[in-house]
């Protein structure tokens, strides 16, 4: 009997189509059938690939969804959060919230929250990787900018984190949670537009200095 050839990887752009497509199906499995349910035959099916080649790419269902939460980072960072610190505080924090919101709720991009909100529990350690590595690195961007912005004289702020993640949640506010916990679709860029400067009011009433 001939033993089979050990499968491989492709190269370049076949490979890079290749994870794509294993992570999308990953991803369905763990929406449909959450992490528990998930296996790596379903995976397989769901991807269109054999189980041998969806091992040549992961080890076990923890390396696809962390493969998942780095898919999420890159995906992020796609969408340009321009934090200049020459630019005035009234654009940059309309600019930055809008492109928070339509990032944070895009059409197709509730799946991976949702899922590491379901699985958090048991896999503290994901859900932790997950907030460090997406929303984390957000809030430390802007309260970089924030920091900026107070030693040019345009703010009061004694702790810039947590004005970060107050603008940040007053963003959500109405937007995220319904979104997120599909009562309603993604909203749509006159909610976001109303929701943001109305944030950006209440922000810049409690920081600009006086």
């Amino acid at each position: 009997m001939i033993a089979s050839a050990p499968l491989t990887r492709p190269s370049g752009e076949d490979d890079n189509a290749k994870r794509r497509q294993i992570l999308d199906g990953a991803r369905r499995v763990f929406m449909e059938l959450g992490f528990d349910g998930a296996s790596m035959g379903e995976i397989a099916r769901a991807a269109g690939v054999s189980k041998g080649t969806l091992y040549v790419y992961f080890a076990d269902k923890n390396a696809l969804f962390e493969a998942i939460v780095e898919q999420e980072c890159l995906e992020q960072g796609k969408f340009a959060f321009d934090f200049d610190p020459t630019k005035d505080v009234e654009t940059t924090l309309k600019n930055f919230g809008r492109a928070y919101i339509e990032v944070l709720c895009r059409p197709d991009g509730g799946s991976a929250v949702r899922t590491v909100m379901a699985i958090a529990e048991r896999k503290p350690e994901l859900g932790r990787r997950f907030y460090e590595r997406v929303l984390a690195h957000t809030i430390n961007r802007l309260a970089g900018y924030l920091d900026a912005r107070a030693k040019e004289n345009d703010l009061t702020i004694d702790n810039s984190q947590l004005a970060a993640a107050q603008f940040m949640m007053m963003c959500q506010a109405t937007l995220f949670q319904p979104y997120i916990f599909q009562a309603k679709p993604a909203p749509t860029a006159a909610q976001i537009e109303t929701v943001v400067k109305s944030a950006m009011r209440l922000f810049l009433a409690g920081y600009r200095r006086k």
